[in-house]
This record gives structure tokens, C-alpha cells and sequence, in this order.
């Protein structure tokens, strides 16, 4: 009798989960599906934000594709991506396995580290680009000259800079998730690999990056994904200057629907970031392997 009532039980359970996705379910529908099906369908008319909406067929999309300047912003968007990637991954990797130790002070560094997180980005901007300014800046302050350049007017120092201050406000932030992948690694693996004599160099790389795959993945596809949305760090550091050097896509986005009032074109690059994102995570899905949830310790 027990065993059937048991049996009821979890059978009962189970026809109640499905129900508990519902409110998460509609919660996505209304402010991710719906939205972008009316981004979707706006970058097929004209419409300058204000006044009535009419359908234009293939217009935008022809004025985005042709435009000579999408190029360089797909150019400038994926360097980004790149070597922000690049700067940021091996910080965190390093931070983070820092973090994971169990002294107690590595614990209040870990809520220092956590502040810049915390801040505005377009705060970070505007206290960077007044630290930088050449002639009222930190480097005049202290008299280095090696600090009082023009750090926002030459091309490839504003890209520099930008890389910078995102690497600077978004290292806590994946230094965390690679805290939280060291720790789940078994103690026994580093006794085994000291039992052999192994040092703590060797340590790391054999068993702490390999057990970190998938949080690298996961990482990186939030930080890749992430880095095709920065437009107000960049728009309150340098506009997208001198030039066009950090004119990312998502910033030709606001600059084409808000400043020249050009909906269509704007939400056309709208459909492409999302497109561009939905390609890199499925692709850093397949890096993973067959299924990217298994466990870290497999291997092992």
C-alpha cells in the first residue's frame, strides 16, 4: 500500500513541474520573443520613431547592407569581441583560481575585486574620460608625462582604452563563475597530482584548466554575447571616435534610430546583432562537445 501510495506521489510531482515553467515561460514570451518579433517586423517599414509606421518591404535592409560603413563596424565589432575575449579570459581564469583559495583574506579581496560590477557603466566612462584627459587628467595631476597623451583621440589608443575599461569593469564578474568551477573540483585530484610530485604550475595546467572546459564555454558565451551589446560605456567614452576607430554596431544601431530617426535601418542591425549572437552561441555550444551540462569532473 505504502509502495503505491509512493508511486502516486511522484507521479503527481511530476505532472505539477511542467506547470512551474509557466510564469518563467510567459515572463520570456512577453519581454524577449514579443519584442523581437516587433523589431522583426519594424526593420520591414519606415518610421522615424514619432509619426505613423509604413511598410516598406526590403528598403531598410537594402539601406543597412549597402551603407559602406557597416564593414567597419562589423570590423570593429568582432576586434572587439576578440581581443576583449582574449584579455579577459586569462584574468579571470587566473583571478578566479586565486579566489578559490581558502585563506581568509582572499575572501575580502573577492568583494573588492566585485566593486567595479557594481558601477555604471556610463559612470566608469565618465570617470575614465576625465582620468584621461591630457591636460586636466591623472597624468597632468601627477605630472607623468607618459600619461598625458591623447589617450581618446588617436585610434588605436581610444580601442585600447575601450578594451581596457570593459576588461576592468567585467574580469569580476567571470572571475566569479571560474571561483565557483575551481571549487567544484575535487580536492583529491591536487593530492593525487602532489602525491607525484606535481607543482602547483603543473597543477593548474593539468587538472585545473581541463576541468574548467565548460566553464570556459560558458564564459566565453556570455562574454562574447556580451560584447555585442556595449554601446554606453562606448557612447560616453568616445562617441564611437576619433573617426569611426570604436564605432561598434550596436552604437551605428542608436545612432541611426535616435539621432537621424531612421527605425527601420536601426532595428534591421537590431535582427543582425541577434542573428550574429545566435550564431557564436551555438557555435561555442559545439566547442563544448555533445552536451556542454556534463560534468566538469568527466575524465577524471
Amino acid at each position: 500500500m505504502s509502495t503505491l501510495t509512493g508511486s502516486a506521489g511522484r507521479e503527481s510531482r511530476r505532472s505539477i513541474l511542467p506547470w512551474l515553467a509557466v510564469p518563467a515561460l510567459l515572463f520570456f514570451v512577453g519581454f524577449a520573443v514579443v519584442p523581437l518579433v516587433g523589431v522583426f517586423v519594424l526593420s520591414f517599414t519606415t518610421w522615424d520613431g514619432i509619426g505613423t509606421i509604413h511598410p516598406s518591404g526590403l528598403t531598410s535592409w537594402r539601406a543597412v547592407l549597402t551603407n559602406p560603413g557597416l564593414p567597419h563596424a562589423l570590423w570593429v565589432t568582432f576586434l572587439v569581441m576578440a581581443v576583449s575575449w582574449a584579455v579577459q579570459t586569462p584574468a579571470s581564469i587566473l583571478l578566479g583560481t586565486f579566489l578559490a583559495g581558502r585563506q581568509r583574506y582572499r575572501a575580502v579581496l573577492s568583494l573588492i575585486y566585485f566593486v567595479p560590477l557594481l558601477l555604471s557603466s556610463a559612470a566608469i566612462a565618465v570617470a575614465y574620460r576625465a582620468l584621461l584627459d591630457p591636460n586636466f587628467g591623472l597624468g597632468a595631476g601627477l605630472g607623468f608625462e607618459w600619461l598625458s597623451k591623447d589617450w581618446l583621440g588617436r585610434p588605436w589608443l581610444a580601442f585600447g582604452v575601450v578594451v581596457f575599461v570593459v576588461s576592468w569593469q567585467f574580469v569580476p564578474f567571470h572571475s566569479l563563475i571560474y571561483q565557483g568551477g575551481v571549487q567544484q573540483i575535487p580536492q583529491s585530484l591536487y593530492e593525487a597530482a602532489q602525491l607525484d610530485g606535481a607543482g602547483q604550475i603543473r597543477q593548474f595546467f593539468s587538472i585545473t584548466l581541463p576541468q574548467l572546459k565548460y566553464t570556459i564555454i560558458t564564459s566565453s558565451t556570455l562574454m562574447v554575447i556580451g560584447s555585442l551589446t556595449f554601446f554606453d560605456l562606448i557612447f560616453v567614452l568616445t562617441e564611437g571616435g576619433p573617426g569611426d576607430a570604436t564605432r561598434v554596431l550596436a552604437l551605428d544601431m542608436y545612432k541611426r534610430g535616435f539621432q537621424a530617426d531612421l527605425m527601420g535601418p536601426a532595428s534591421a542591425i537590431a535582427v543582425i546583432l541577434v542573428l550574429m549572437g545566435l550564431a557564436i552561441a551555438l557555435l561555442l555550444r559545439r566547442l563544448g562537445g555533445r552536451d556542454a551540462g556534463e560534468s566538469q569532473l568527466e575524465g577524471a
